[in-house]
C-alpha cells in the first residue's frame, strides 16, 4: 500500500492502498482514518489494528467487501467511548477525538489471490492551553541581596503538545537560561493530568535592581497547532515591590509660589519632600530658628501645608528622610528658604481730597513698605503721569482736577498690587463758553425764530448760571465731564434781542464770568408782513362803510338820497343851486352834503352822494 504500505511478496496479483501517514485533529472534533485499496477486484476483507507502544497489535474492526456490499464489524473498542465506528467507505471514525488517541493506527487489506497490504497512520491530536495564569512575587524584593530571588511563577494548564512560554520585561524578552546562576534563571515543570492533557509551569529568577521599581512583567505561552500553525496567550503584566535604601531627597515648595520661590502673604503654601527610596520612608519636617531645629510634622506622605502664611513665617524649612538602610555618606536631609512676600496699604501726605488754587504748584507723596521693594507709579484716567513716590503739579488749571492713583506692584509677584487715590479740586473764578447757534451768516435770523442757547460754565466752588432772559434750565454736569456744567434757554428771535442780546452770566465766590449771545439783523418774515397789510386794507375799507352809513342815516326821509338821480328838471318844490364860484360842483355838494344832509351835481349829471 502507498503511504509507508507493506506488501506481502507471493502473490499472483498486486493489491495496494492509500493511507495517510499523519492525521491531526483538535481536541473534541471528529478524526476519519481513510484506508482506500487500489487494484482491487471484487472480494477483500479490510481490517484495523491499534499498536500499543510495545508492538502489539489490537483488532478494532473489520469490513469484508463483495462487490459494491460492505460488511463492517466493530470487534473491540477498548472502553472508549464514544466507541470506534466504520463508515460506508471502511474508514475508521473517531467521535470526539481526545489526547489518548494518539496512536499508531494500522490498516491491512486481504484480497485473496491479489494478495495483501497494510499501512500505518499516526493520530496526533492537538488542545489549546486554558488561559494564562500568572502569580507574582507579593513580598517586598531587596535590592541588596546578592543572589536571584523568585520573581513569578506562569501557569499554563491543560494543553497538548506541550507549550514554551517566554518572560518579558518591558515588552523585551528576557533571555533567561534554565541554569541556576545569581542572576536569573527560570525553573519549568511539565506534569500530565488525568485528562492526558498537559500542565507546564515556569518560575523566574531575577536579581533585581532598582531599575526595576517601575518595571511591567508578563508571560507569554505559545502553543501549537494542526497544519503547522501556531498560538500564543499573554498573562495580565504585574510590577514588584522592591525594597531600596534612599540614595537622593527633593525639597520644593509647590504652588502658588514664583518662578524665583516668593509666596503671597495669605495665600496657602504647600512644601514637598521625596526620597527616592523604597517602601515610601517617613519625613520629618522641621524650620531652623536660631541654628535649631523646631519639627513641624513627621509622616509618610512627604506634604506640608502652611496655611495663611504671614511674613514672620519667612526663613528656612528643612525635611529629613528617616532611612536606616542608607548609605552613611547618603545626604538624607535638604533645606530651603521661604520667601513671603507682602505690601502693606499705600499712605498719601494728603487726604482724599485736595483743594488748590488756579496757576498753583502742589506735590503729593505715596510711600509703601513690601518685600520684595514694590514700584510705585501715579496714574489719571488710566494714562501714566510718572513713576516714583511723588507727584508734582505745576501752573494747575481746571484740567488738572480729577482722580489721582498711586499704584503699587511688584513685577517679581504677580497678583500682588495695591492702589490709593485722591482728588483733586481746583479752585478759582468760572470760566464760561457758549455752544455755538445755527445759523450764523449775518442777516440770516428772521424775526420769530426760535433758537436754543446753551451756556457752558466750570469752577470751584460750582458756579452758579443765570440767563438774562427768563426760562433758563437748571445747571446739571455737561457730558465729558472735568467739572463743565451746563443750563439751556429756548426762546424766539425778535428785533429787541438783535439790539440787545441775551447774557449768560456764571458766578461763585471766586468771581464771576459772562457771555453776550448776539444775533445780528433781522429781518421780518414775508408772510407775517402781507397778514400786516391786509388787515389795515380791510380796516379802512369797514371805516368807509361806517362813515357811509352814518351819511346815509342823516339824509334820511329826504328823496334822492343815496340813489342814482336822472337827467332833468330837480323835483317839485327843491330849489336849484348855483354852479357860479370857483368850487367845483362835487365839492360843493360834498360841502352842502355834510352841511345839510344833501349834495347835488350840475344840471345834465348823475347825483349819487352816498
Amino acid at each position: 500500500m502507498r503511504d509507508g504500505g507493506r506488501q506481502e511478496q507471493g502473490a499472483q496479483a498486486e493489491v495496494q492502498g492509500s493511507v495517510p501517514s499523519l492525521v491531526e485533529v483538535m481536541r473534541g472534533e471528529s478524526a476519519t482514518l481513510d484506508c482506500t485499496p487500489l487494484g482491487t477486484q471484487g472480494h477483500f476483507v479490510l481490517e484495523w489494528f491499534l499498536a500499543d507502544r510495545s508492538g502489539v497489535r489490537h483488532r478494532l474492526a473489520s469490513a469484508e467487501v463483495q462487490g459494491s456490499e460492505l460488511q463492517a464489524r466493530v470487534h473491540d473498542s477498548r472502553g472508549r467511548s464514544p466507541p470506534y465506528q466504520l463508515d460506508s467507505r471502511g474508514r475508521l471514525v473517531l467521535t470526539n477525538a481526545q489526547v489518548g488517541d494518539e496512536r499508531d493506527y494500522v490498516c491491512v487489506v486481504r484480497a485473496g489471490a491479489a494478495g495483501t497490504t497494510e499501512a500505518t497512520t499516526q493520530l496526533r491530536v492537538f488542545a489549546k492551553p486554558e488561559a494564562t495564569e500568572v502569580i507574582p512575587n507579593k513580598g517586598i524584593l531587596s535590592v541588596t541581596d546578592n543572589f536571584a530571588q523568585e520573581i513569578a511563577v506562569c501557569n499554563s494548564p491543560n494543553g497538548n503538545p506541550a507549550p514554551q512560554i517566554t518572560w518579558y520585561r518591558d515588552g523585551q524578552r528576557l533571555e533567561v537560561p534554565m541554569e541556576v546562576n545569581p542572576e536569573g534563571y527560570t525553573a519549568t515543570r511539565t506534569v500530565r493530568e488525568a485528562s492526558g492533557l498537559l500542565s507546564l509551569t515556569s518560575t523566574l529568577y531575577l536579581r533585581p535592581g532598582k531599575a526595576d521599581r517601575d518595571a511591567s512583567f508578563h508571560c507569554s505561552v505559545r502553543y501549537r497547532l494542526p497544519a503547522g500553525q501556531e498560538g500564543h496567550l499573554d498573562s495580565p503584566s504585574f510590577h514588584l515591590s522592591l525594597h531600596y535604601p534612599t540614595e537622593h531627597v527633593h525639597f520644593w515648595v509647590g504652588s502658588p509660589s514664583t518662578a524665583e520661590g516668593w509666596v503671597r502673604e495669605g495665600e496657602s503654601v504647600q512644601l514637598f519632600c521625596r526620597g527616592d527610596g523604597s517602601p515610601s520612608p517617613e519625613y520629618t519636617f522641621f524650620r531652623l530658628q536660631d541654628k535649631q531645629e523646631d519639627v513641624l510634622k513627621t509622616d509618610l506622605e512627604g506634604n506640608l501645608t502652611l496655611d495663611g502664611v504671614q511674613r514672620a513665617h519667612s526663613g528656612t524649612y528643612g525635611c529629613r528622610v528617616e532611612d536606616y538602610d542608607a548609605a552613611e555618606d547618603a545626604e538624607l536631609s535638604q533645606t530651603l528658604e521661604l520667601r513671603v512676600a507682602y505690601l502693606d496699604p499705600l499712605e498719601l501726605s494728603t487726604g482724599e481730597e485736595l483743594s488748590v488754587h488756579l496757576n498753583s504748584s502742589t506735590a503729593v507723596n505715596c510711600s509703601v513698605q513690601g518685600l520684595p521693594a514694590p514700584a510705585l507709579r501715579w496714574t489719571k484716567d488710566s494714562i501714566p503721569l510718572g513713576n516714583g513716590p511723588t507727584l508734582s503739579l505745576s501752573k494747575i488749571t481746571f484740567d488738572s482736577a480729577g482722580t489721582y492713583f498711586c499704584e503699587a506692584s511688584m513685577p517679581r509677584v504677580p497678583l500682588l498690587s495695591r492702589t490709593r487715590s485722591f482728588k483733586l479740586l481746583v479752585e478759582g473764578p468760572p470760566e464760561v463758553k457758549p455752544e455755538e447757534t445755527q445759523p450764523q451768516a449775518k442777516g440770516s435770523w428772521r424775526e420769530g425764530d426760535e433758537v436754543r442757547l446753551v451756556c457752558f460754565a466750570r469752577g470751584f466752588p460750582e458756579p452758579k448760571l443765570s440767563w438774562s432772559q427768563l426760562g433758563g434750565s437748571p445747571a446739571e454736569p455737561a457730558p465729558g465731564g472735568q467739572g463743565w456744567v451746563s443750563s439751556s434757554l429756548t426762546l424766539k428771535v425778535t428785533s429787541a434781542l438783535s439790539r440787545d442780546g441775551v447774557s449768560c452770566e456764571a458766578s461763585n465766590p471766586h468771581g464771576n464770568a459772562r457771555h453776550v449771545f448776539h444775533f445780528g439783523a433781522v429781518a421780518p418774515q414775508t408772510a407775517q408782513a402781507g397778514v400786516a397789510v391786509m388787515a389795515v386794507a380791510i380796516s379802512v375799507g369797514l371805516l368807509l362803510l361806517v362813515v357811509a352809513a352814518f351819511y346815509c342815516m342823516r339824509r334820511k326821509g329826504r328823496p334822492g338820497c343815496c340813489r342814482r338821480g336822472e337827467k332833468g328838471a330837480p323835483p317839485p318844490g327843491e330849489p336849484e343851486l348855483s354852479h357860479s364860484g370857483s368850487e367845483r360842483p362835487e365839492q360843493t355838494g360834498l360841502l352842502l352834503g355834510s352841511a345839510s344832509g344833501g349834495a347835488r351835481h350840475g344840471s345834465g349829471g348823475f347825483r349819487d352822494e352816498c
